[in-house]
């Protein structure tokens, strides 16, 4: 598998002008806030002071988990499927942003433990009816890791435009997440579980045990790669390959949520300069999201108040991107100060 190049967007002449041209808007310095410090970013991901940005789109993935034979959710595996088919009846919080800023949204069927047939707004990708139990052997072979990956490369490659958001669905997959987080980098289990969609207290010692036991099983998986095949998911790997692809073509990351974090998180591990090219939607409200994000150094995200992590935060940044309602609009930031 070749892993996608991604180019850091350090540029001092480029980052200068975008700072002198934002300073010359009719506004009092500064007093757009993280806009300022968003548009500035966008002008060093696309390398122009001509600000594009076209056919935003999400990509919400979704894939079952073997972990959940280990008690580990609160709520049984069925919910996967079932909130997959929520989202094609548009019936879910990530719809109506989507509709309500004119992104496109793609639902990726890359592992869920259920036949849906063709349907419209799904995207078959399925590589497995879910992965494997990682308490008990490796989530997924090397070769299906790579497929994922390969797959999710391949959906980045195909949209057209150059704003992309990631959405997740799986039951038990805040586990998996917890479980990367840990390996790829080194903090204590304990600080990297939460209750997910609603474990209690013992639920979530519970679910901390299972990691820890799992880590140990699997000594000596040390490289990002086989730390996710190892513990990860079939929508995590997937949307791990999406991101890096869509980095390389220089495309904006819309990024929220633990799941989608712990994506980027092997991403960034493979290729270290995609951070560049990430747009936080939230502010980390849970412990184990600031422990991830402070990890990383990932500081540049704006406070917009969404806590769920179906997407819904990575769309309330399109309204920054596609007002007025258009496929395409551009922000000249030559326009001066009058």
């Amino acid at each position: 598998m070749l892993t996608p190049t991604i180019q850091a967007t350090h540029n001092e002449t480029l980052a200068a002008e975008l700072d002198r041209a934002i300073n010359n808007k009719t506004k009092p310095l500064g007093s757009l806030g993280a806009l300022e410090a968003l548009a500035k970013q966008i002008g060093l991901i696309q390398n122009t002071r001509q600000i594009r940005i076209s056919d935003p789109a999400i990509l919400v993935f979704a894939a079952d988990h073997g972990i959940v034979a280990e008690g580990i959710s609160a709520y049984p595996q069925d919910v996967t499927w079932q909130m997959v088919e929520n989202f094609l009846a548009k019936g879910a919080a990530i719809n109506v942003f989507a509709n309500q800023n004119n992104c496109a949204l793609y639902v990726v069927d890359a592992g869920v433990n259920h036949e849906f047939g063709p349907r419209d707004g799904l995207i078959d990708r399925k590589l497995a009816n879910g992965t494997q139990n990682f308490a008990q052997q490796a989530a997924m072979s090397s070769a299906t890791c790579a497929a994922a990956l390969e797959a999710g490369m391949a959906l980045a490659a195909d949209l057209k435009g150059n704003v992309v958001g990631f959405g997740e669905m799986g039951i038990g997959n805040t586990t998996a997440a917890a479980a990367l987080m840990h390996k790829l980098t080194g903090i204590p289990v304990a600080e990297c579980v939460g209750a997910g969609t609603g474990l209690s207290p013992e639920g979530v010692q519970h679910k901390q045990r299972v990691i820890e036991a799992a880590v140990a099983k699997h000594q000596g998986v040390e490289t990002p790669f086989d730390i996710l095949a190892t513990f990860g998911g079939l929508e995590i790997a997937m949307m791990a390959g999406a991101m890096l692809k869509a980095a390389e073509l220089r495309k904006v990351l819309l990024i929220d949520g633990f799941i989608v974090t712990s994506a980027l998180l092997a991403a960034a591990r493979m290729q270290p300069a995609i951070l560049d090219y990430c747009v936080f939607s939230t502010a980390p409200t849970s412990r184990d999201i600031r422990r991830c994000w402070t990890h990383c150094t990932l500081a540049r995200y704006s406070t917009l108040a969404c806590v769920w992590a179906k997407a819904p935060a990575a769309h309330s940044h399109c309204p920054c991107c596609t007002r007025p309602p258009t496929s395409s609009i551009r922000w000249r930031l030559s326009n001066p100060r009058r």
